[in-house]
């Protein structure tokens, strides 16, 4: 039987991937200082808005970027595998499954920021864009909201 994204995410979460919510990110960051911030999204949407000393590795190429001896391998994610890494993407599903597939690779201590970029602007915490300038928080939403389109909906397309 083929499986829904939302059966996979729900399937990544009862494997016991543990999640954060971004007004819980400060309180863990305190007490694990060499926390390192993995942001999944792809090029644009990290380009436009992310969490401040986020390492940017897009979820196409982390499997490469998690091992040595890849023309994707990031060496500072390679040699986290025994650090607490918080895994973001735009509302929390990607990163779910980033964070399944990173410990089957054997990182010890990774965990999926509840809500992803989405929650972390509703609670009001900074994001920075590109050019290292905050970010208002109205256009963050609009931006990770974009509206789905009738060709995408299910009710449009049933067979």
């Amino acid at each position: 039987m083929a499986l829904t994204f939302k059966q996979l995410v729900d399937d990544a979460l009862t494997a016991h991937i543990e999640e954060i919510f971004p007004w819980d990110v400060e309180e863990f960051r305190a007490k694990n200082p060499d926390t390192l911030m993995l942001d999944i999204r792809e090029d644009d949407e990290f380009d436009g808005c992310y969490i401040e000393n986020s390492l940017h590795v897009p979820r196409g190429i982390l499997e490469q970027a998690c091992d040595w001896d890849y023309a994707e391998t990031e060496p500072d994610l390679v040699k986290a595998r025994k650090k607490p890494i918080i895994v973001v993407c735009r509302s929390g599903n990607r990163s779910i499954l980033a964070a399944l597939t990173m410990t089957l690779m054997g990182y010890e201590n990774v965990v999926s920021l509840k809500t992803g970029i989405k929650g972390w602007n509703d609670a009001d915490l900074p994001l920075i864009n590109k050019a290292n300038d905050v970010v208002d928080p109205d256009w963050v939403d609009e931006f990770v909201n974009p509206p789905i389109r009738k060709d995408q909906l299910a009710v449009n397309n049933a067979d």
